[in-house]
């Protein structure tokens, strides 16, 4: 939306316009601090006070500056302010003053991530208010080059604990703004559906995505920082279907336990209330929510080793149960030369010829390393798979993970959490801190999605948090959605931290893919998670040629660099990303006829050559096609595909 004036948030109608003059002042009358501005200065917001249902309230409007420089309206109104239960802070807020923006900039090594060396700048200003009591609240914004990013602090330092009531932070999102959204499950396991309008109300997941209507500009709404002081958000558009307001859990989530509301004590800050902004493309390749969130509590890393892991569920359901079955996925990690195999649900249940020390010693024979399941236990989930409530407690999780490291465990999948309640925020935090006293791997399933805490707990290596292929297990819908869904995950969930979508399935589960061979095999790369479960059965992965099976013993699961080449949600996306001195390229597309792109590679070292191996559909659906070629930058590869098709390539530099 382009700004051509500040008077824009009265529904004015032709009858009205008589009137206006009249009441003008009245509907909407506001004055503005200076704006900021982000460092290359694309991104601008300012501070203005505005006449909202009669009551006077401090607004933040954001707007992006295109390559023609000109001024368009991203958010033109982000609503400010919280209640608590003494006092609110919220209408009526007097401004004492603005600082002067002080320059942040900062640069530090991930563990893993779509990018290890991360560099980020910002200008940051701190807005200081008093309430009508004289109570404090301060607001501090951060402008970087790929967003916006503002909290909340009190200031004063008062005795007690306050419960917070309601957030008021609201993002007025004008019709004809595209969108895709997710509605909100405890889980995070939906569909993102694209709309144009906010006619369709519900609560809403992170993240959530945008494409203003008349500008190149999109935004991405998401929350980083969150710790044990407050719960975990989500959207509304409920009460105003042009306004998504952030709002606490359910009562219901997590069968009724923990508190909805969450409680602080002062001083106090906020998670960053965060929007990524600018071209599709920095959308995708930003770290914006892992530049906000604490730096690594850990001094030691030696010991966080990503990579690919063997996993029987796709296939076995109950496939642990087994002991051949655990045997055989097993040695398929061996053959593969994948770091991992996984245990999944059930490992106390374990039989025909063997036990869980049977399997562990088995599994570590091979030169492989494992991983197990475990139900998060407790009260908050009705599930009752096995072992359930071992993490429930400290005392449970000492136990527990003494057990594991003197059996040669190296990593636990935790499941069900079922809330995002601040009770349930402070059991994910116990967890990742009584797993690092054990050098523990964690991945969380069945839980909500990243908010930075990769970063700050870096043996954290994924989240499901994402409707995966584990889907095509559970009913039919997912093998007619996936194509579409899988071309929306990396501008959306994946953008934000890593995601255990459990890719590459060349067989069948329960119900069938309408992806192609190239398209699964792409998914591999295109899809990021530092611990990367390939899903099929050994016989999957026996099936396809030799130079594809070559090409999955060696995908790596920590990037130096990702960059986004074209595409464009729902429809297709095309990544370049890479490992050390070597690219590898993916792409899918979700179309029902077949596509072919010219694949531009100006992201290559100038004067260097590469080895191309391009692996892509070949005459139908089950067949993939391997051709190898010598490129340079400024080249361009023209790829086929076959409809909901893909590919998957790695440039290797010739010495």
């Amino acid at each position: 939306m382009k700004r051509i004036t500040k008077y824009r948030f009265g529904l004015i109608t032709l009858l009205m316009l008589l009137n206006l003059f009249l009441i003008f002042d009245q509907s909407f009358a506001q004055r503005s601090s200076d704006a900021i501005f982000s460092p290359n200065g694309k991104i601008k917001v300012s501070l203005e006070e505005a006449m909202l249902a009669k009551d006077k309230k401090w607004i933040l409007v954001l707007s992006y500056l295109d390559e023609s420089r000109v001024e368009n309206e991203v958010i033109p109104m982000i609503e400010l302010g919280l209640k608590r239960e003494d006092q609110e802070f919220g209408s009526g807020l007097n401004l004492l003053k603005v600082s002067k923006p002080k320059l942040i900039k900062e640069q530090y090594e991930a563990v893993h991530g779509k990018r290890l060396s991360r560099s980020n700048t910002a200008y940051e200003v701190v807005a200081n208010f008093e309430n009508a009591q004289k109570a404090k609240l301060d607001v501090v914004i951060r402008l970087y080059d790929d967003g916006l990013a503002f909290r909340y602090h009190f200031p004063e330092k008062n005795s007690g604990e306050f419960k917070v009531l309601d957030e008021f932070t609201s993002y007025h999102i004008p019709d004809s703004t595209m969108r895709w959204l997710q509605k909100f499950n405890p889980a995070n396991e939906g569909y993102y559906r694209a709309s144009k309008d906010g006619n369709t109300q519900a609560d809403w997941a992170y993240p959530a995505l945008f494409h203003t209507a008349d500008t190149s500009a999109f935004f991405l709404i998401h929350e980083a920082g969150l710790d044990r002081n407050y719960c975990g958000t989500k959207l509304s558009n409920q009460g105003d279907s042009k306004s998504y307001k952030l709002v606490f859990p359910d009562d219901w989530n997590g069968r009724g336990q923990g508190q909805r509301e969450p409680t602080i004590s002062l001083p106090w800050s906020s998670p960053w209330r965060v929007i990524q902004v600018g071209d599709i493309g920095s959308i995708v390749a930003s770290t914006l929510v892992d530049d906000l969130s604490p730096a690594s509590i850990l001094t030691d890393i030696e010991w966080i080793k990503p990579g690919l892991v063997s996993w029987n569920y796709w296939s076995h359901n109950h496939g642990t149960k087994d002991f051949q079955v655990v045997k055989k996925f097993a040695d398929l990690a061996a053959e593969m030369n994948w770091p991992y195999t996984l245990i999944d649900w059930e490992w106390d249940a374990i039989s025909n010829g063997g036990n869980l020390n049977d399997a562990l010693t088995y599994i570590q024979n091979l030169g492989v390393k494992p991983l197990i399941w475990y139900n998060s236990g407790g009260n908050h989930t009705w599930v009752e798979a096995t072992p359930k409530d071992r993490m429930l407690t400290h005392e449970n999780r000492v136990k527990e993970f003494t057990m594991l490291k003197e059996k040669g465990v190296v990593g636990v999948k935790i499941d069900f959490f079922e809330s995002e309640k601040q009770d349930m925020i402070n059991y994910y935090i116990d967890i990742l801190e009584d797993a690092a006293e054990f050098e523990m791997l964690i991945y969380f399933h069945g839980c909500l999605v990243p908010r930075g805490w990769a970063r700050t707990y870096p043996h954290l290596m994924t989240y499901e948090g994402v409707r995966g292929a584990e889907w095509y297990n559970n009913g039919p819908d997912f093998t007619i959605e996936a194509p579409v869904h899988n071309t929306i995950m990396p501008f959306t969930r994946n953008v934000v931290g890593s995601m255990d979508y459990t890719p590459v399935t060349f067989s069948n589960s329960q119900f069938p893919h309408i992806t192609s061979y190239g398209h699964e095999i792409a998914l591999g790369v295109l899809f990021e998670s530092a611990l990367q479960h390939l899903a099929d059965r050994p016989e999957g992965y026996e099936m396809i040629p030799y130079a594809a099976k070559v090409f999955l013993r060696d995908i790596p699961t920590i990037w130096d660099d990702t960059q986004f080449i074209s595409g464009y949600p729902g429809v297709d996306i095309n990544l370049a990303r890479r490992s050390e001195d070597q690219w590898y390229l993916s792409g899918i597309h979700s179309e029902s006829k077949p596509k072919r792109i010219n694949l531009s590679l100006d992201f290559l070292d100038e004067g260097q050559k590469y080895k191309l191996t391009l692996i892509k559909d070949g005459n139908h659906d089950q067949e993939l096609e391997t051709s190898y070629k010598v490129v340079s930058k400024g080249e361009k590869i023209s790829i086929r595909m076959l409809p909901r098709g893909g590919y998957l390539g790695k440039l290797e530099p010739i010495k």
